[in-house]
């Protein structure tokens, strides 16, 4: 297609993406404000608002309430491999404490964590799959998660009070294979997972614990460990950008016939 009949949008986008990948703009360096984007272009002030929003759906940059717009310092999104991350030999591998350390560290980036651990009463349907009276306290780890030095989600981790208090789970070093291999070696290993995910836009808490806009979208996965026995012996709460991360899945259907 002629340039003259390309979109402006689309121009002014494919433009500023060639400049971050050529690294003319690096990661977590500032981009021209809006209003800078529309003068040097000659463009509406909306269409230089969507030339960034373009590339932020793309997960390229990163706006920020009364700071700016500056070059994503992931760039890409990282992928959440949802069949494979669980497994023993993913979630210990090299160290690593639980499955989004290994995955992190095999994409070739930094994991780290912080960890706020208290036992309180779980939310109304998190005590349902777990199987506890309302009233119960549950062991809560609630994470916020970084890979290189950026936020990429937040966590919460809830666990049955008569399996978890008490043990290592209730420290801030849960071991190599994190919780699910300390649950394994007290007998509650999980052999079946269950998640449900949905897209909605963060709460003002949780767009300020990413650094992000109220306005982007984030996956909500709500993570259930299940034993030989079908009990819930964890529910996890993950809270991440979609512009940050992609799912997959892959399982079985019909095997054939030998």
């Amino acid at each position: 297609m002629e340039e003259s009949k390309v979109p402006k949008v689309q121009r002014l986008a494919a433009e500023l993406r060639e400049k971050i990948r050529r690294g003319v703009y690096t990661p977590g360096s500032a981009l021209p404000k809006v209003r800078e984007l529309q003068e040097a272009e000659g463009v509406a002030f909306q269409t230089a608002r969507d030339v960034y929003g373009v590339l932020e759906d793309e997960g390229l940059i990163v706006s920020r309430k009364g700071k700016g717009t500056f070059v994503s310092r992931i760039l890409g999104k990282i992928h959440r491999d949802g069949t494979g991350r669980y497994i023993k030999a993913a979630r210990e591998e090299a160290g690593a404490r639980g499955a989004f350390a290994g995955e992190i560290a095999r994409l070739g980036m930094t994991p780290s964590s912080t960890t706020v651990i208290s036992r309180e009463r779980p939310p109304a349907k998190i005590a349902q799959i777990l199987g506890i009276h309302h009233s119960a306290k549950a062991l809560v780890r609630a994470r916020t998660m970084l890979a290189d030095e950026t936020v990429v989600q937040i966590a919460c981790s809830y666990f049955p009070g008569d399996i978890a208090f008490g043990t290592q789970l209730e420290e801030q070093d849960t071991g190599d294979g994190g919780s699910k291999s300390r649950l394994a070696d007290a007998g509650h290993a999980q052999v079946r997972i269950r998640e449900s995910i949905d897209v909605r836009t963060p709460t003002k808490d949780e767009a300020d614990s990413l650094d992000i806009s109220t306005a982007r979208p984030i996956y909500e996965i709500t993570h259930v460990g299940l034993t030989a026995q079908g009990r819930a012996v964890e529910v996890c709460v993950h809270i991440m950008p979609v512009t940050l991360w992609s799912l997959s899945y892959e399982w079985p259907i019909d095997q054939p016939d030998d």
